[in-house]
C-alpha cells in the first residue's frame, strides 16, 4: 500500500484547490442528531436532540467546528409534523445555519400500506400530492431550495400490482407537484433497489429516477444516495453519466457494508467515495465552474455519539474532496491517450494516498474553525452540557 506523501501542487493549483474547498458546503440531516436506530430498536443517548431546536443547536456546533456545514436537511414527519413553524428560520440563524431541503414522508402512515404515489386508491394518491405541496410551502417559507423525495412504494409479490400502471400514477403525481414548484426550487428524485418492498420498488435505480425526473419537468433532478445500490455497483459511473446529462441534483452521503447501513461516510470504502468526488472534480475541470449539486448527509447514528459522528463525516467528505482536487488532470489525460493503464490508475492512487492535511489546515484557518474539528469538539464540553440539559428537558416533557 502506498504511504502518504505531502500533496505536491503548483502554487496556482494549490490556491485554486483552497478556493474550491472554501466554497464546498454540505447539509447535515436534522434526524442524524436525534435518537434513531434500526428496525430492531434504538439505543438512547442522553445528549441526543429532543426537538428541532436541539437539532439546530447541534448542527450549529457541527458547523462551528468544521466551517463547512451551514445547511440543515429537514424532514416533514420529524421536524414539521404540524406544518411550518414561523420561529424556525430565526432559530436556525441564531445557531448559524439554515434549512436547505425538506423531505416529505411517504412511509409510516397507514394509508401508505399499498403505496403512496402508486396507490390504487386515487384519494390516497391525491393525499400524497397534497403532502408534497405542503412540503413545498414549508420549504418556501424556510428559504429552502430543495424538495427531496424518496418513496417507499413497491410490491412484495409478482402479480400484486401492474408495473406500468403504477409508473403512470407516479409520473402524474410528480408532474402535478413540479407544476407548482417556486421558480428557484428543484425537485430531487431518489431511488432504492430494495426495501421495504421485496419484489420490486417503483423508484428502483438511477435510470428509473432519471425517467421520472425527465417526465416531471426541467427542475427535477436525480438524488444519489450512496447506500441505495446493489453490491458491486459502480456508483461513480452513474454519477459521471448523470453529470453529463445535467441530471445530477444531489447526494445523500453515507457508507455501507451490506445494504443501506447509513454508516459514516468513508468508514467502509473511502476509495469509492474518492472516485465519486473525482468524477465531480473532473466535470468541474472540463466545464470551468462548480457543479450545482446539493451535498447532503443522510446518516442515522445508532451507537455513535451524534455530533461526533457528524463532524467525523463532514471532515472525511472534505478530505476526500481535497484529494480529488489533487489529481493531476493533464498527466491523467496524457496517460489515458497513451492507453497507459498502470500510469492512469497510479495517478488516481497517488492523489488518494496524498497527505492533504496541510491543505485542509489552510482552508480551516480561512474558515475560522479548528485545525482538528473532532478533537476541538471533544474538548469543548458541549456533549456533557447538552446531555444534562436534554435529560432535564425530557423529564419536564414526561419523556424520561
Amino acid at each position: 500500500m502506498a504511504r502518504k506523501k505531502p500533496v505536491s501542487l503548483s502554487s496556482a493549483a494549490e490556491a485554486a484547490a483552497v478556493q474550491r474547498l472554501l466554497r464546498f458546503k454540505i447539509a447535515v440531516p436534522s434526524w442524524g442528531f436525534a435518537d434513531s436506530g434500526t428496525r430492531f430498536g434504538k439505543f438512547l443517548q442522553p445528549a441526543a436532540a429532543v426537538d428541532l431546536e436541539d437539532k439546530l443547536a447541534d448542527a450549529g456546533m457541527t458547523h462551528a467546528c468544521t466551517g463547512m456545514t451551514p445547511l440543515v436537511a429537514a424532514h416533514m414527519m420529524w421536524d414539521f409534523p404540524e406544518g411550518f413553524d414561523p420561529a424556525v428560520p430565526a432559530l436556525a440563524r441564531k445557531h448559524g445555519v439554515r434549512i436547505s431541503s425538506i423531505s416529505p414522508c411517504f412511509f409510516g402512515d397507514q394509508d401508505y400500506k399499498f403505496g403512496s404515489v402508486t396507490n390504487r386508491d386515487a384519494a390516497i394518491r391525491r393525499k400524497t400530492v397534497r403532502h408534497m405541496l405542503d412540503a413545498v410551502q414549508v420549504a418556501r417559507k424556510c428559504g429552502s431550495r430543495e424538495l427531496a423525495l424518496w418513496f417507499a412504494d413497491g410490491t412484495n409479490y409478482p402479480g400484486q400490482g401492474d408495473i406500468v400502471q403504477r409508473k403512470g400514477w407516479a409520473t402524474d403525481a410528480l408532474q402535478q407537484v413540479h407544476q407548482k414548484l417556486p421558480a428557484d426550487m428543484i425537485m430531487l428524485v431518489e431511488y432504492k433497489p430494495f426495501e421495504p418492498a421485496t419484489y420490486f420498488m417503483d423508484f428502483f435505480d438511477w435510470g428509473s429516477a432519471y425517467i421520472y425526473a425527465k417526465a416531471a419537468g426541467p427542475r427535477a433532478k436525480v438524488l444519489v444516495d450512496l447506500g441505495h445500490h446493489l453490491q458491486g455497483c459502480n456508483i461513480e459511473q452513474i454519477v459521471a453519466w448523470l453529470i453529463d446529462e445535467d441530471m445530477l441534483g444531489g447526494f445523500h452521503l453515507n457508507d455501507r457494508k451490506y445494504a443501506d447501513d447509513d454508516l459514516m461516510t468513508g468508514a467502509i470504502d473511502p476509495y469509492q467515495a474518492f472516485r465519486i468526488f473525482n468524477e465531480i472534480v473532473a466535470a468541474e475541470h472540463r466545464r470551468g465552474k462548480d457543479l450545482d449539486i446539493a451535498y447532503m448527509v443522510d446518516q442515522s447514528h445508532n451507537v455513535e455519539p451524534k455530533v461526533q459522528a457528524m463532524i467525523r463525516t463532514a471532515v472525511t467528505i472534505q478530505e476526500l474532496m481535497a484529494k480529488a482536487l489533487c489529481v493531476d488532470r493533464p498527466a491523467l489525460a496524457t496517460a489515458q491517450r497513451r492507453e497507459d493503464t498502470v500510469a492512469s490508475e497510479e495517478i488516481l492512487r497517488r492523489a488518494f494516498f496524498a497527505d492533504v492535511e496541510p491543505l485542509l489546515r489552510q482552508v480551516r484557518s480561512k474558515l475560522g474553525c479548528p485545525a482538528d474539528p473532532l478533537a476541538a469538539y471533544r474538548a469543548s464540553g458541549y456533549e456533557a452540557k447538552a446531555a444534562k440539559a436534554r435529560t432535564a428537558k425530557r423529564k419536564a416533557m414526561g419523556m424520561a
